[in-house]
């Protein structure tokens, strides 16, 4: 079954075509960053906009390189929310008029939801990866969210943990901008510190209470900002390697931690997945290795950990939303229907 789908949530316009959940025959996506790069974060008006002059030519170059026409499209998928509401429209009427006019099922998929399916992608030219077993430990990280996930079984989710205010991603864009280091901030920061001492700086690493598998970034970010208070005007890039690696470190040893914390409370589990923008970052995913290849051998288990076969599929994409609806529509068909209108939400709550 072929899938085409569309992601719009934020200032990626995005169109890929996937077949049976997981194999990518196409994923175009049209970029804003060099255009928001300027105002140093996304403004939600200019991304609309630049929504609606990259929607079709993406549409046009998916089908292309897939080699489809839209009588090979069985059903198409796109992203309801969240996001940001002006650009989640441009991407829900496109979906909708198209559903109408080619007489094609649609399926709606929570953004959310469809970064923790990037991990059942692969490329059609690429080696195909084993199915993934159930139970599955999610962690989810991007600019806007950070969730411990226990799957399951497909589309069955329980929240373990969240962030109680600012995300991992966010706060890797905020610190970037203390630092001077532009936008986005994750990739800016990761790369700089591959030159810093990640132990150069004490900062602080919010565990909160005992058990707790929530998540808070929020006073790190506040400590690196009156760190570097100190040293206005005399900052130089030894002293930003520096506070980027030991900001880093920070937050990875957080995320590794409190995702094997849950794995100590979930026998069960068979495999841990890491998901969302920050999932890119290579310092997080070398940690989490580590970490569970400590546990395994501590409580003989054979987990196996899970990223994205492809940094495309890390950040926003179309792909992902392609596999997520691809197992919502083979659960119940007749519950997507054809000539279908989405209405868009910013809610997170459409689990």
């Amino acid at each position: 079954m072929k899938i085409l789908s569309i992601e719009s949530s934020c200032d990626e316009t995005a169109a890929a075509i996937v077949e049976d959940g997981r194999k990518v025959l196409a994923n175009i996506i049209a970029s804003q960053i060099d255009l928001h790069a300027k105002t140093g974060g996304v403004v939600p008006e200019v991304a609309a906009r630049e929504h609606v002059l990259k929607m079709i030519p993406v549409l046009e170059e998916c089908l292309e390189k897939g080699g489809c026409d839209w009588d090979d499209i069985e059903a198409l998928a796109i992203t309801r929310g969240p996001g940001l509401i002006s650009s989640l429209i441009i991407g829900t009427e496109t979906a909708s008029v198209i559903s109408y006019v080619k007489n094609k099922p649609l399926i709606p998929v929570q953004h959310i939801v469809g970064h923790i399916y990037s991990n059942w992608l692969y490329e059609e030219n690429g080696e195909e990866k084993s199915e993934p077993e159930f139970p599955i430990l999610i962690l989810t990280v991007s600019g806007g969210h950070n969730e411990l996930i226990l799957m399951t079984d497909h589309h069955k989710f329980k929240i373990l943990g969240e962030t109680l205010d600012d995300a991992a991603g966010e706060a890797f864009d905020k610190v970037a901008r203390i630092l001077g280091l532009g936008y986005p901030g994750g990739p800016a920061i990761s790369k700089l510190a591959l030159n810093g001492d990640a132990m150069k700086f004490k900062l602080p690493q919010a565990f909160l209470e005992k058990g707790s598998l929530n998540f808070s970034f929020s006073g790190l970010k506040t400590s690196v900002l009156n760190a570097t208070k100190k040293v206005v005007g005399t900052m130089d890039e030894k002293y930003k390697a520096d506070m980027a690696a030991s900001f880093q470190e920070a937050v990875v040893q957080v995320l590794s931690e409190k995702l094997i914390m849950a794995a100590e409370k979930f026998p069960k589990i068979k495999e841990i997945h890491l998901a969302g923008g920050v999932s890119a970052n290579k310092r997080l995913r070398e940690m989490i290795q580590q970490k569970l290849n400590i546990f395994n051998q501590r409580f003989d288990r054979k987990i196996i950990f899970r990223h994205p076969q492809s940094f495309n599929y890390c950040t926003d994409n179309a792909a992902m939303i392609a596999a997520a609806g691809y197992y919502l529509y083979e659960a119940n068909p007749k519950k997507f229907k054809k000539k279908t209108n989405i209405v868009p939400t910013t809610s997170f709550e459409i689990w």
